[in-house]
This record gives C-alpha cells, structure tokens and sequence, in this order.
C-alpha cells in the first residue's frame, strides 16, 4: 500500500515537473515571439522614417530595433540599416562608427562584404582636395583593396576596382605636382623620387607618360644622360604616340642641335687657327 502511494507521488511530482518545463517553455516561445514582433514593428517605424528623410530618428529606431532582440535575424539588419541611414545624409563619421561596430559584432554575416564596401565609400566620398585629404584617400584604398580581394565574386568589388584607379589618379595628381614643385625649385633627388613613384606605384595611372617624361627632363638637366636616356626609350616603347614622347624627343633633337652647333664652332676656330698659322708662312 505504501509503495503504491509513493509510485503516485512520485508519477504525479513527474507530471507536475513535465508540465511546468512545458509552460516554461511555450512561454519562451510567445516572448520570442512578442519581442521579433515588437522588433518589427519599431524597424517598419525606422524604414519609414529614412523614406520620410528623417535619417537622425531612423538610426535611432534601427538601433532600437537590434537592442530590443540581439539574437534575431532582424539585429544585423537593424544595426546595418542605421549604419546606411548616417549615409544617406552625410553623416559620415557616424555611418563610420556603425558600420565599423557591425563587422566587429556580426563578422560573419552574410552582408558583411557590403559593409566594407559601404565603409569605402564612406571614405572615398570625404575627398575633397588630394592635397588635404590623404588620410581619407589612404583610408578608402585599403578598405577598396580588400574588398577586391576578400570579395572578389560579389558585386561590389567591380566598383572598388574601378574606385581604385580613380585613388591611384588621385595619388599620382599629388605626387606630380609635387615633383613639378621640386624641378622648379631644382631639387633635383626629390623630383625624381617624386617622378619616380608614379612610374612604380601608379603606372596604370593617366600621369605615367608625363612622370617619364619628367625623369628624362630632369637627369638631361643634371647631365646623367645614360639615365635620361633610358626613360626615353620606356616612355617611347610604351607611350610612342602620347605628347610627352614627343616633348621628349624634342628636348633630346634640342640638345643634339646645340651640340652639333657648339662641334661646328670648335671645328671652324681650328680651321681659322689653321689658315691663320698657314697665312704666316707667306709672310
């Protein structure tokens, strides 16, 4: 008799326990479920409001939306969002600041690739002047360089490649225009490490043809012909049509003219030495 009480007690304690786990767990579930429905509601809030231009209170409520539920689908979405609503205005150091933060915390989701490419174009977008500016071009040419690399079958590295080559244009802009600023003022070694760097660094860039040219131009100016001579022959197999080939050619027929009119003074002086002494003899 006893053993059979305590057999009840015991099947009870086990329904009582298993039920309980049970309401537990259904009451999880609806928590779950009221939280990814508030979540929702406040990224539908956040989504019309960017479409309204009111980008401050959007972030807002997209950061709202991924605190509300972290483990959600819809956290990353919330956090990548806000980042893109600092964007659309110009915020670019708060877009900065999100999107750095996302690829910290959600490194592999399935959008991160456009968080690099979004944090590029974020950089790229604050050059203003090349010559003001470096820190922002260094900035959007490394994040470019991986998105080209890490990501190289996504859509978005096509327009890093192409960004690229507009930062190298940018970058040899700067070097030119520094090395022109050395030649004038004749300091000749950094010219040409200026020049220098353009033809090695930036060589599929618009200025390769001018920073040959000016290489050629400066070691003729410093009599290092043999070098000269070398940079006009790169500049002339790969750029033989382009204006710098010609400018230098004429610099090199320029100074083929001089030397051949200063050869025709000497050999006259000696000739007129000659008749000279000659003219003596009939004296």
């Amino acid at each position: 008799m006893l053993i059979s009480r305590a057999l009840c007690f015991l099947l009870s304690l086990f329904i009582l326990v298993s039920c309980s786990k049970k309401n537990n767990i259904e009451n999880s579930v609806i928590k779950e479920k009221s939280l990814e429905l508030q979540v929702l509601e406040v990224y539908e809030i956040g989504k019309d409001a960017l479409e309204g231009g009111d980008v401050l209170y959007a972030a807002k409520k997209f950061n709202e939306a991924e605190t509300l539920f972290p483990q959600s689908d819809w956290a990353p979405k919330s956090a990548l969002m806000a980042a893109y609503s600092y964007y659309v205005q110009d915020y670019y150091s708060d877009s900065i600041a999100e999107l750095e933060r996302f690829i910290r915390v959600y490194p592999y989701h399935k959008d991160v690739s456009y968080a690099h490419y979004l944090l590029g174009i974020c950089y790229f977008e604050q050059i203003v002047d090349e010559k003001k500016d470096l820190q922002s071009i260094k900035n959007a040419k490394i994040k470019f360089d991986y998105v080209l690399k890490q990501y190289a079958n996504t859509e978005y590295a096509l327009d890093a490649e192409f960004k690229i080559s507009l930062i190298n244009d940018i970058l040899a802009s700067k070097e030119m225009y520094i090395g022109r600023y050395y030649f004038e003022k004749k300091k000749w070694i950094s010219a040409i490490n200026r020049f220098r760097t353009v033809v090695d660094d930036y060589d599929t860039t618009i200025y390769t043809a001018e920073a040959l040219h000016r290489l050629v131009e400066v070691h003729y100016t410093i009599g290092l012909i043999d070098e000269a001579e070398k940079y006009a022959q790169l500049l002339g197999y790969n750029y033989g049509s382009s204006e710098w080939y010609q400018n230098t050619y004429s610099l090199f027929d320029k100074n083929y003219k001089i030397r051949k009119k200063d050869r025709f003074k000497e050999i006259k002086k000696k000739n007129k030495k000659v008749l000279k002494k000659f003219k003596t003899l009939f004296e």
